[in-house]
């Protein structure tokens, strides 16, 4: 049985002009333990599907069930992570990651040791009593993965978390999240812009286009795990990177030169350098 099923989903909104219709017919299965990306140009309804299963969005047909149960609100043993970190300012770092038990009523002294594992995991040992005003936007961002990891939870859905960081910062945070996926193998709905991001982290990449949002095609990742970044140097990486971004072309998002640009990255991935 898959840990999330998506079964003939649309989302529409409605509007003087008459109904925006976000997604259409969605059919999707995301097994138990499983890593899945979805994919696709602003617009097409990546976030929108994700609030769909988070509970946060009521679907106009079709049907939502985790683990067996039609979903009818926010599930169970669910956490989120939103595209902005969306911390209380005048809480501490230590009092926003145990938001999370509040809201659960969970006592605050059976978790606050795992709060404080999670923070100087992820490099924020000593920030415990600091204000979110004092931290950097990774930081920041780190701060609310621990707090949607704190009850650890068997679903983690995640809306675009690393957009608005560095380059450096986002392969740091995708390592962990790596990590940690290897560790907890938790049930995992990652929604990006980022198309290596999506082939280095995921076991199954889902394409979408827009008006209205569906899916296009479901690309299995078959490379090895644990992931290092040297993977993204392999020829294989770069296969599954160039026909992404051919797809992206055909559905004219990318440039037209977009799958020649795709198939020099994969040449030189394979240290072919145009041969």
């Amino acid at each position: 049985m898959a840990y999330v099923s998506i079964d003939r989903v649309s989302k529409a909104y409605a509007s003087p002009r008459g109904p925006v219709h976000a997604l259409e017919d969605i059919v999707l299965d995301v097994n138990e333990a499983e890593f899945v990306s979805i994919l696709g140009p602003s617009g097409c309804g990546k976030s929108t599907l994700l609030k769909c299963v988070a509970g946060l969005e009521k679907v106009t047909g079709g049907s939502i069930s985790i683990h067996g149960e039609k979903l009818s609100g926010p599930p169970l043993e669910m956490g989120m992570v939103f595209q902005r970190d969306v911390l209380l300012d005048w809480r501490t770092i230590l009092d926003n990651v145990l938001l999370t038990a509040e809201f659960a009523h969970i006592r605050r002294s059976a978790v606050i040791d795992r709060a404080r594992a999670l923070l100087a995991r992820f490099g924020l040992a000593g920030y415990e009593g600091r204000h979110p005003w004092e931290l950097s936007g990774g930081m920041r961002q780190r701060v609310a993965i621990c707090r949607a990891l704190l009850t650890d939870p068997k679903l983690l859905l995640m809306d675009e978390p690393f957009g608005a960081l560095d380059a450096m910062t986002r392969d740091d945070l995708n390592l962990e999240l790596a990590r940690i996926w290897q560790e907890t193998r938790k049930t995992v709905v990652f929604v990006t812009h980022g198309i290596q991001e999506a082939v280095f982290l995921s076991d199954r990449v889902v394409m979408m286009d827009r008006n209205p949002g569906r899916i296009v095609e479901i690309i299995d990742i078959d490379l090895p795990r644990p992931r290092a970044l040297a993977l993204r140097e392999t020829p294989e990486f770069g296969r599954y990177v160039a026909h992404i971004r051919h797809l992206f072309a055909s559905l004219g998002v990318l440039k037209d030169d977009a799958p020649a640009e795709a198939e020099a990255i994969a040449r030189a991935a394979a240290g072919g350098h145009g041969r």
